[in-house]
């Protein structure tokens, strides 16, 4: 008896289950939960990194080298320290600090510690290579093959040597006295011949 009654009630209790689902509307079902977006991590700015950098990181001795720095505060100066170039101040520039020391030209080759101060307290440090420089030997200079060419057979003329404008070689000087030769010897010619041809017969009283 007392099972037949609990079977009426678990029948009952469906049945008022059924007849609640079927009444509840369509639009009062349960909608599914939108899902949240992920944090999104922000980067950290550059303000927040201590760091430094060497560029190139293998040079020669007396060459230059760039460096890029950061330190929480980028708006005032810091100090780079390497014995590869000394002390040096890296300044402000578009939100980082930045130098261009020359490396000694006797620093000897081997790895130099560059260390960053910051006006902070904060450092930093990396490395730079130093390496031996190379320099081009010179080639010896090559003899010329071709024997030296034969001195010209024209002798450059004189200067003058008598006294006349312009220059005067000893052809010029042949041409000068030849004429005047010629020109006495038919000169004394001619007085011979006036001499002889004077009359002579002149009466003495």
């Amino acid at each position: 008896m007392r099972s037949v009654t609990r079977l009426g009630a678990a029948v009952a209790v469906a049945a008022m289950a059924g007849a609640l689902s079927a009444a509840t509307p369509a639009n009062a079902r349960a909608l599914p939960a939108r899902a949240e977006p992920a944090p999104v991590e922000e980067t950290p700015s550059s303000g927040d990194i201590i760091f430094i950098e060497v560029t190139p990181a293998t040079v020669e001795a007396g060459y230059l080298v760039g460096i890029r720095a950061s330190c929480r505060e980028n708006s005032v100066p810091a100090i780079a320290v390497s014995d590869a170039f000394g002390r040096v101040q890296v300044q402000p520039q578009r939100g980082l600090l930045t130098a261009s020391p020359m490396v000694h030209e006797r620093t000897r080759p081997g790895n130099y510690r560059v260390k960053l101060e910051c006006r902070g307290g904060e450092t930093a440090s990396t490395m730079l290579q130093v390496v031996k420089s190379v320099r081009p030997t010179a080639s010896p200079t090559r003899q010329p093959t071709r024997p030296p060419t034969h001195p010209p057979t024209h002798q450059p003329s004189r200067g003058p040597a008598t006294g006349f404008g312009g220059t005067a070689d000893s052809g010029g000087l042949g041409g000068l006295l030849v004429p005047g030769g010629l020109a006495l010897t038919v000169a004394g010619v001619a007085v011979g011949l006036t001499a002889r041809r004077r009359p002579r017969g002149i009466v003495r009283r």
